[in-house]
């Protein structure tokens, strides 16, 4: 189902950008996702805005906090209490670091740092479910984890969304799926050496797209930075860029629409 008002707990939702510069970003990605991007009207917001494809919230757009160096592509899963979801990330060994916080009429958050050293959020739904649309074009599809220290994201990102991890052999390797009540909702696998070594573990976004080349050409002409172009894998064909302002997303052409 591509149209979305609700997520089940332990379900990947939402998926913000945390940029450095965010009219140049509201510009990039309008230019290669088409995607247009609306700042929320209040002060308190802090500059928060939604990116829209048509009428549909698909993603997030957030003024990089002070003394962040590049943006980031982030992930939020949904719970349906944030304050429990924070007190088995402690017990679970990693770091609260926002505490569940009340976001206008919109739901709760709360952000941390795995033991593996990768950050995600939880999110508790009141007005605001999360992307109104998925898996389509061109909409959020698919978060995975990129770690350096897979013992340890396997044994805490289950104590803390109830995931099942489901190991796969593909022709690119060892890969990790994340199920929730018989399907999968993300993925993982181990970070490449060709990382730079100071690439901490973090969470990659996909974005589907109806075209593959004409959108990887399109990303190159906007200034990103390519990483992988036109690669295969079982769901579909895929490339990887880092956009001008250093936030790192992927891209699939889906052999299906789920």
């Amino acid at each position: 189902m591509s149209r979305r008002s609700e997520y089940a707990p332990g379900v990947p939702c939402w998926v913000d950008l945390s940029s450095t510069d965010v009219g140049a970003s509201a510009r990039f990605y309008e230019e290669v996702l088409g995607w247009r991007a609306e700042t929320i009207d209040d002060p308190a917001a802090g500059g928060y805005g939604m990116f829209l494809h048509g009428d549909r919230k698909v993603a997030g757009l957030v003024p990089a906090m002070a003394g962040q160096p590049v943006s980031t592509w982030d992930t939020f899963v949904a719970t349906d209490d944030a304050a429990a979801l924070a007190d088995r990330v402690r017990q679970a060994g990693g770091t609260v670091a926002m505490e569940p916080t009340q976001v206008f009429e919109y739901g709760i958050v709360t952000v941390f740092r795995a033991p593996d050293g990768s950050f995600a959020a939880g999110w508790q739904a009141a007005d605001h479910p999360g992307a109104e649309l998925v898996n389509e074009p061109v909409s959020f599809c698919w978060s995975e984890l990129v770690t350096r220290d897979l013992p340890a994201a396997e044994t805490f990102y289950p104590a803390v969304f109830g995931w099942d991890p489901h190991l796969l052999e593909t022709p690119l390797g060892k890969y990790t799926e994340w199920h929730v009540g018989g399907h999968a909702v993300g993925g993982m696998l181990e970070m490449d050496p060709g990382y730079p070594a100071a690439t901490p573990s973090f969470w990659m976004t996909y974005v589907a797209v109806a075209d593959l080349d004409a959108t990887t050409a399109a990303a190159e002409r906007a200034g990103a930075r390519m990483l992988v172009s036109g690669m295969d894998a079982t769901p579909g064909r895929f490339s990887a860029f880092t956009d001008p302002h250093g936030a790192t997303l992927s891209i699939i052409q889906l052999h299906e629409i789920s």
